[in-house]
This record gives C-alpha cells, structure tokens and sequence, in this order.
C-alpha cells in the first residue's frame, strides 16, 4: 500500500503534534519545566501542525517543503541543544520573563525567588543516554524525511 501525498503530510504533522504533546506531559505530568532551548523547538512544530491542518484543504508540494523545512528547523534546534548538553558549545546566556507591570517591589521580587531555574546545559531525563533534545532532533529528522517524502510524490 502506498500512501498519498496528503496522507504523508498528515502522518507527519501527526509526529509533531505527538512530540508537543509528549512535552506538555513532561512539562504539566511530570514536572519538567522547559528551558529556552526547549521552548525553541516547540515552535518549529507548531508550524508543521498548522501546515498539515492546511494540507487537508490543501496537499500541495510546496506545503510539504515548508512542512520539510519546519521539521528540519526543530532538528537543528535539538541538535544545537544536544551539543550545549554535552558540553560541545555553550548555550544562551539571556533569559526570559514575563510582564511585570502593575506588581509591586515585594510580588516581584517573590515572583523572581519562586521561578524555576531551568538551565540548557543539563539533562533533566534522557532514555538509552539520550536526552530529550536528542530524541527531538531524531524524530524529527524523520518527520523531515516524511515531508519530503510527500513532497516529491505527484499529485
């Protein structure tokens, strides 16, 4: 059975959105706050979900090259990622925040002592030595391989 170029484009926004899903169980089930990096690689799937939500109106070739281009996006963050947990190159040294306005002195100075600090540099699960970015950019070299799959499958 071979499988048609919408389908492959839905199979591979698919890998995506169960690699979010799986971040938002470690996240909100398992108490693994993302770090920056994290957060990153989050964004990239996002696009190729939205652009297999097109493909279903829509299942041409260019959507897949963008749904290629989205998963090798968030491979190369999770590669990045890896190297900055190995210790190969150093991370980002800024950090993000939310809105402070209208707090005062002592609410946001609580709110800066009570905020997680979750550092790029060190591995808070792996599986088979492997870290969660690591598996991010497996993955998702995959679903790369997928949407070009689809991409050069005549309509």
């Amino acid at each position: 059975m071979t499988l048609n170029r919408k389908s492959l484009m839905l199979i591979a926004a698919g890998g995506s959105l169960a690699l979010m899903l799986g971040a938002f169980a470690f996240q909100y089930l398992g108490g693994l706050p993302p770090c920056k990096l994290c957060i990153w690689q989050r964004y990239p799937h996002v696009i190729a979900i939205g652009i297999g939500l097109i493909a279903l109106r829509f299942g041409n070739a260019l959507l897949a090259w963008l749904g290629a281009l989205a998963a090798f996006a968030t491979a190369a963050i999770g590669g990045y990622h890896t190297g900055v947990e190995r210790g190969w190159w150093e991370g980002p040294t800024t950090c993000s925040a939310g809105p402070i306005g209208g707090l005062s002195t002592d609410e946001l100075f609580d709110q800066i002592m009570n905020a997680p600090l979750v550092r790029c540099d060190e591995v808070p699960w792996e599986l088979f030595s492997l870290s969660m970015a690591s598996w991010n950019m497996i993955v998702s070299l995959g679903l790369m391989a997928l949407w070009i799959a689809a991409a050069r499958k005549s309509a």
